[in-house]
């Protein structure tokens, strides 16, 4: 038996009375996993395995070995907080064992603070070859496997603002007021540190001074209007708590605490020096003001064949139109309340919020209603991307392959979708009671997800788009059809020539280049549909690891094992699916129809739904929810409950373009 822990970090303190405490942003923890190795100089500790960064309140599992030792590093976003301490692995399991199992130390780090640590005690049977382990289900698909994205990333001015929690009182380096709501209240930059306001974000003038790229140099070349007035600050002992007005933070101590400037008397950490921009006396949200009425106004720079009248009437129409996602709605549409369905079963549920099976009340239909809380959404600046999700939806409508969505409204604590109920659930519930799919089944469905990649003919509602694939949003409907639903991770406007660098989608799928930080393209999709195909197929992933950090690795230079059973055809197409350069990938270079997989496959008749499925759900009403995870249906169907204060900080004009409702939605409704 092979005994592992699996562990887990979830606080880090450090005395607040120290002056080193001000210099804490975000700490995250570094996991390094050594081997004790004889050398000629005595014993040595190796790294072998890549290290870790497990998010707070996260676990992760660790071999006991005699002679392994886990070193943990806590950082922050400064570089400048290295506490560190070392734990050996096998005297950590012992204590467990004395501990039932189950241990919760505060582990001391040096050269100061202390973290929250947990551990637990387990077993596990080895030393029998690789391939049964897998036949025994250690790499099945046996559980859901949520999507990850990295922070989003506001770049303006060369900062690069990211949504922030402020674990104390912060002020706005634009507008110097303060910060207040509650999770991420602003946005901070990750190179200087500025703290502000999410609404100031269009008001910020100042260039970084965080990034090599904007050194003076570069800055002189580049800007056509440049402030260029440096303060003169010089250190000062504050008699009253003073906040420092780059990033927003306590200046902390009792004498010296921090600088203030001769000229304008602006007050600043002593590590925040560097990192202020030269707008000595300048109020920058005055400023960013100013410059906003001189670009509304009247152009008098004319284009051929366009006076300055029409320049100016064109600028004005463009600063009163309507935002890039709103759908307008007729005055005579209905609008929908949630008090107009009934809630009867609970169909899945995440962080992000719930999805119910809810009937109209007026007509008896029903609908997959899902509904996400806003103060989640807003934590995590997902604003953009639920409005994304919603538009993809809204414009989805004439594809039988994509869930259709027949309205959105809100309420003050939830958004909601509701969406048509494809009642066969969905390809993960079924390869968990299958294990694997059979090659002409399997076939089919890979067929019709190839078909949503489909360009449509009609340039006003093509719609090119990467989505969150995976088995879990591979919908059935009632007659055996697959429809792809879930778009909340999205991209839109994805064609060949757009790229995007957003780290998202679900770990088990996520395409290497998105791994190494390249510009990507829809060619993710292609690496992602392999590996929807694989599992189908072989009824496991194609890459494994005992971590994120180990799947991450495999999937960077990791070739899948390929089963003998496996057809020659099948082989092919995954091996040119799993190519990792993307330029070179299936789907990308060259039609993956023409593919021999798919050679027994009439595309015509499969895109007209004239090839009946293999596979049919057994059904015994409109409202059958047999086909969804008992774990989910038997939970009462009730919205989460939000806390009051929590959603009274929530900024509503965010959503203020995302009700709209279907024409289809207005014919059931009429019914």
């Amino acid at each position: 038996m092979s005994p592992f822990l699996r562990i887990g970090f979830s606080n880090f303190e450090i005395d607040p009375g120290l002056a080193y405490h001000e210099e804490v942003l975000n700490p995250y923890c570094a996991v390094y996993m050594k081997e004790a190795i004889d050398t000629e100089k005595g014993q040595v500790y190796k790294q072998k395995k890549p290290t870790m960064y497990p998010p707070w309140s996260t676990t992760f599992d660790a071999h006991v070995h005699r002679g392994r030792i886990m070193h943990v590093m806590v950082k922050d976003r400064t570089a400048e907080l290295k506490s560190e301490a070392t734990v050996a692995l096998d005297s950590l399991a012992t204590r467990c064992k004395k501990e039932n199992g189950k241990l919760e130390i505060w582990l001391e780090l040096k050269p100061q603070g202390r973290i929250l640590m947990e551990a637990r005690y387990y077993l596990e049977k080895s030393g029998e070859p690789e391939s049964e382990r897998e036949r025994d289900g250690l790499f099945t698909l046996h559980q859901r496997r949520g999507a990850i994205k990295q922070a989003k990333v506001h770049v303006v001015k060369c900062h690069e603002f990211s949504a922030t929690f402020f674990p104390q009182p912060t002020f706005c380096s634009v507008c110097k007021e303060f910060v207040w709501g509650l999770n991420k209240q602003g946005y901070q930059c990750r190179q200087c540190n500025a703290a502000i306001h999410k609404k100031c974000i269009d008001k910020v003038i100042a260039k970084c001074t965080g990034s090599a790229i904007n050194s003076k140099e570069t800055m002189i070349h580049k800007e056509r209007f440049k402030i260029d007035m440096p303060h003169r600050f010089k250190v000062y002992n504050y008699k009253s708590p003073t906040f420092c007005e780059h990033c927003g933070t306590l200046l902390w101590g009792l004498a010296k605490q921090g600088l203030k400037c001769e000229e304008c008397s602006m007050n600043v950490h002593h590590k925040c020096q560097k990192k202020v921009a030269n707008l000595c006396g300048v109020n920058q949200k005055l400023m960013a003001e100013a410059l906003a009425v001189i670009e509304k106004g009247p152009v008098t720079v004319s284009q051929p064949g366009m006076g300055p009248t029409d320049v100016s009437r064109t600028v004005t129409k463009a600063s009163t139109e309507e935002p890039l996602y709103a759908v307008p709605r007729k005055d005579h549409q209905p609008k929908f309340i949630i008090d107009d369905f009934v809630l009867h079963k609970m169909l899945g549920k995440g962080s992000f919020g719930k999805v119910f099976l809810a009937e109209l009340k007026k007509t008896g239909k029903f609908f997959a209603v899902k509904a996400l809380k806003k103060d989640v959404v807003l934590m995590d600046d997902d604003v953009e991307c639920t409005m994304v999700e919603r538009r993809v939806l809204s414009l989805a409508w004439e594809n039988p392959f994509l869930t259709h969505l027949y309205c959105t409204f809100q309420t003050k604590e939830n958004l909601f979708f509701v969406m048509e109920y494809l009642n066969g659930g969905d390809l993960m519930f079924h390869i968990q009671n299958c294990h694997k799919f059979d090659l002409h089944r399997a076939t089919f469905y890979a067929a019709e997800i190839i078909l949503i990649a489909k360009k449509k003919k009609k340039k006003e509602t093509e719609l090119e788009f990467t989505i969150d694939l995976k088995l879990d949003n591979v919908l059935l409907d009632s007659d055996g059809h697959i429809k792809i639903a879930d778009f909340g991770m999205c991209k839109e406007n994805m064609q060949d020539d757009s790229r995007t660098s957003t780290f998202c989608g679900t770990p088990d799928y996520i395409a290497p280049e998105i791994l190494l930080g390249q510009k990507y393209n829809s060619s993710v999709d292609w690496w992602s549909f392999g590996v929807l195909l694989y599992e189908m197929l072989i009824g496991q992933s194609p890459f494994h690891g005992r971590d994120e950090e180990e799947l991450f690795q495999s999937i960077r230079t990791d070739n899948p094992a390929y089963p003998q059973w496996l057809s020659k055809a099948a082989k092919d197409i995954l091996v040119k699916l799993f190519v990792r350069e993307p330029e070179e990938r299936l789907g990308v270079k060259g039609n993956i129809r023409q593919h021999s997989f798919f050679s027994s496959t009439d595309w015509n008749a499969l895109e007209q739904r004239q090839v009946a499925p293999p596979f049919r759900p057994t059904l015994t009403s409109p409202s059958d929810c047999s086909n969804f995870d008992k774990e989910f249906i038997n939970e009462k169907p009730r919205l989460s409950c939000a806390d009051r204060t929590l959603i009274n900080s929530v900024d509503q004009t965010m959503f203020r373009n995302f009700s709209f409702v279907n024409p289809g939605m207005a014919r059931v409704a009429a019914r």
